[in-house]
């Protein structure tokens, strides 16, 4: 599935964000979504609440794992399989995953939904959806399998990913919720739903830690969580916020492709040839050219550096079949990463950015005049 074949959905240089914001309200974030980008808003995560981080918001329904006080600061998710009645457990899981699958539908209480306790963000998002003017899409995101299951340890320190039991569950599970969400967005808003999986922990690959991870298996875990969001009737989009091995990625079954292009885009640039294969499928990159790891970044940076920087960088990637503003039209811009570990005075200023550039991008090369709220 890519654009190219859904016809549902074009990028256009509109901007979006990655979900953490720093605030301690969702209401209050949820307005700063809207204001930088209210063609395409998403839920806010607030870690500032243990229960939002990226373990703890999509870990209910697990059987595989136990939750040490996770509302607590100093609260952990550990994996067992020996403790009692974990069998059991392992067969309802199974159960409930075929039914779900056969049924997409989910009853109340399935453990494939999001809690309002750990989404409220989401919940909040939903409710305002059918009110909003100018909606071209939504976005949604989850905890990507890779992520979670190298977050996850046991009591040893060991990795859920090297148990092939957990990993299995773990990759359903999330393959299960990001459907559940998809379908559930996209019975507020009835447009588009972006799903991007977020795997901060693909930055790892090739370190001593993960030597033994192949990228077959790597390929494989994520096209199963984009088949499921295709199935759901959703675009699948991933996030990396560091360096990965992009090639991976780019051959997978991903429709968009979400990177920090501030801080890593002389990576991806050496892959002219498999980012122009994967731009002819119809697929989108998500161009992560506002900065956020540092403050000292997004202090000297302003709208017009930013979008020069798209431009130079832009220049790498297009050519007589596809010029600037073809890869525009095929460009989301967002900020590098997520914005939940900084002052909320940058963190605005990062939003704010972002709608600028997009705004500066599309009327200079698209000739678009933007909505400004």
């Amino acid at each position: 599935m890519s654009t190219a074949t859904t016809g549902r959905f074009s990028a256009d240089g509109l901007p979006v964000l990655i979900g953490s914001v720093p605030l301690t309200s969702h209401r209050e974030a949820l307005d700063w979504i809207l204001e930088a980008t209210p063609e395409i808003p998403l839920w806010p995560q607030l870690p500032v609440n243990p229960l939002e981080r990226m373990m703890p918001q999509f870990s209910e329904g697990l059987p595989c794992i136990t939750e040490e006080n996770p509302a607590e600061p100093g609260g952990r998710i550990v994996f067992d399989t020996g403790r009692p009645g974990f069998e059991e457990e392992m067969l309802a899981f199974y159960e409930e995953y075929l039914a779900a699958v056969e049924n997409p539908e989910l009853p109340p209480d399935s453990r494939f939904r999001n809690s309002r306790e750990r989404a409220a963000g989401l919940y909040l998002l939903a409710g305002v959806l059918p009110g909003l003017e100018g909606l071209v899409a939504v976005k949604g995101q989850v905890t990507g399998p890779f992520t979670m299951l190298t977050g996850i340890k046991d009591r040893q320190g060991r990795a859920g990913y090297f148990d092939d039991t957990i990993r299995d569950m773990v990759i359903k599970a999330m393959a299960m919720k990001a459907a559940w969400q998809v379908r559930f967005l996209a019975g507020a808003a009835a447009r588009p739903v972006l799903m991007f999986i977020d795997e901060p922990a693909l930055a790892g690959l090739g370190s001593s830690a993960f030597i033994s991870v192949s990228t077959d298996e790597i390929r494989e875990m994520i096209n199963e969580v984009a088949d499921a969001i295709h199935q759901a009737g959703g675009l699948a989009g991933i996030h990396v916020c560091a360096n990965t091995d992009w090639g991976v990625l780019l051959a997978s079954r991903i429709d968009i492709l979400s990177f920090d292009a501030y801080g890593f885009f002389d990576r991806l640039a050496p892959l002219r040839d498999d980012v122009a294969g994967y731009l002819d499928r119809g697929s989108i990159i998500a161009w992560g050219g506002i900065p956020t790891s540092r403050a000292e970044d997004i202090e000297k940076e302003d709208t017009d550096s930013l979008a020069a920087l798209w431009k130079r960088q832009a220049r790498t990637l297009t050519g007589p079949d596809r010029d600037e503003a073809a890869l525009l039209r095929q460009t989301l811009i967002t900020p590098s990463c997520g914005t939940g570990s900084l002052s909320p005075e940058l963190a605005h200023r990062v939003l704010s950015l972002t709608r600028s550039v997009s705004t500066t991008l599309r009327e200079e090369l698209l000739g678009q005049e933007t909505r400004q709220r």
